[in-house]
């Protein structure tokens, strides 16, 4: 009877799979090894020994620091660039140490950056003294090296500080061809007096911004158009803040200037000034008033307070009073007085004249006469003095009174009346 095959324990069941995966991982492993490995494998018990001489390599040692070399070479620095007077310099092992006296620290600085270029060096201590004790020879010295150093920089940039002028006086030419074109340009003669005057200002003012530029590029070559408008842009801020009115009237100018009910020549009247407008400029406005008194006024004011444009048309109305006795015909009276007004020359007849009977006053019924003049203040009193006369030579020849402030006064009792005489009716007295 055959016999059964004996069946795998569990610890061997349990080996199998490990044993498995290990065969695998050699198998890719050695699937996937690289050609020259098997090759140097191959013949590796066969490869010659190599010799002393093969396997003999250079190493590079850095040489150790001479210290007196590297003290030789930052004393003649420190030596030929004069620096520090009496210098001392010491070095262990690459690290420095200067010692000395000097007049300033900007030498001390300069003796250490010096130093410093010696590739050998490792580190620095700088032990340099810097003398402030005051010494004239010493003070004299460096003014004389500022002052030469300033007058070497200026012959130095002076061809181009001659160029930089030059285009200066271009730009003023130009300055000066740009406004005569710009007033030769059609329709020039119909804006407003001080839209021109904006206008050219703004004209010149960029022809002389974009050559002060051009100016100064040619001058300071380093200097860039970019900088140059960030700078005033910063400049500007800082103006802004501490010129505060100042720019509150130049903006106001510019309104002033671009869109405002009066110009040049008109008579306007703001406050306590009341006079004839000479001219506007960016920042105030001149006046001239009728006494000759010539007047400024910051453009700010003018443009926050209520301002009376006195010429803004060619003719303003003129009012006056006159009274009648109560006695008199109302109506007739009237009449008079229209006709009287009519006949001047001052009065513009287009316009109607206003004649009415406005109050009850004391001693009078008075009336409001008004009729329309030339709107200066000269023409306006001319026309006053002109119809005043006539109707008073009006009322007059009318046998019409205008009376003029009378009181009755009344006393129960009777009074008792006495003739005093005067002085030259008393008798002489004797001698």
């Amino acid at each position: 009877m055959p016999r059964r095959p004996a069946l795998p324990t569990p610890a061997l069941r349990r080996s199998l799979p490990r044993a498995a995966a290990a065969i695998g991982l050699l198998a890719a492993c050695t699937a996937f090894a690289p050609a020259r490995w098997v090759q140097e494998d191959a013949g590796a018990d066969d490869a010659p020994e190599p010799s002393a001489v093969e396997t003999t390599k250079e190493i590079a040692v850095e040489p150790e620091v001479d210290d007196e070399k590297l003290v030789a070479r930052i004393t003649a620095l420190l030596e030929t660039f004069d620096y520090v007077k009496n210098p001392r310099v010491t070095s262990e092992g690459g690290f420095v140490k200067l010692s000395g006296t000097t007049n300033s620290s900007d030498n001390k600085e300069k003796a250490e950056r010096l130093a410093d270029r010696i590739g050998a060096v490792v580190g620095i201590q700088n032990d340099i003294v810097v003398d402030r004790s005051f010494n004239a020879q010493r003070a004299w010295t460096q003014v004389r090296g500022s002052v030469q150093t300033l007058w070497d920089d200026f012959l130095e940039q002076s061809p181009l500080l001659l160029v930089a002028l030059a285009v200066l006086f271009l730009t003023a030419i130009a300055a000066k061809i740009a406004r005569f074109v710009f007033s030769r340009t059609p329709g020039y003669g119909k804006l407003r007096s001080s839209l021109q005057d904006l206008i050219e200002q703004f004209v010149v003012v960029g022809v002389w911004v974009l050559g002060v530029l051009i100016a100064a590029a040619v001058a300071f070559p380093g200097v860039t158009p970019g900088s140059l408008i960030a700078t005033l842009g910063l400049g500007g801020v800082a103006i802004g803040f501490a010129f505060k009115d100042v720019f509150e009237n130049f903006l106001a100018g510019i309104f002033i200037l671009w869109k405002f009910p009066f110009d040049r020549g008109d008579f306007i009247e703001c406050g306590d000034v009341k006079g004839k407008i000479q001219q506007i400029t960016i920042r105030n406005t001149l006046v001239r008033q009728p006494d000759g008194v010539l007047v400024v006024i910051p453009n700010a004011d003018l443009f926050k307070n209520p301002v009376e444009v006195l010429t803004n048309w060619k003719s303003r109305r003129v009012t006056i009073a006159c009274g009648v006795a109560y006695g008199e015909d109302l109506d007739r009276s009237r009449e008079v007085i229209r006709k009287a007004v009519e006949g001047c020359e001052s009065v513009e007849g287009r316009k109607p004249i206003e004649v009415f009977a406005d109050e009850f006053a004391d001693s009078s019924v008075n009336f409001k006469i008004s009729w329309w003049a030339d709107p200066t203040p000269l023409g306006e009193r001319q026309s006053r003095d002109q119809v005043v006369s006539a109707v008073k030579r009006a009322l007059d020849d009318a046998g019409i009174e205008i009376p003029f402030p009378q009181r009755t006064l009344w006393f129960k009792e009777t009074l008792k009346t006495e003739r005093q005489e005067r002085p030259e009716d008393a008798p002489a007295r004797p001698a």
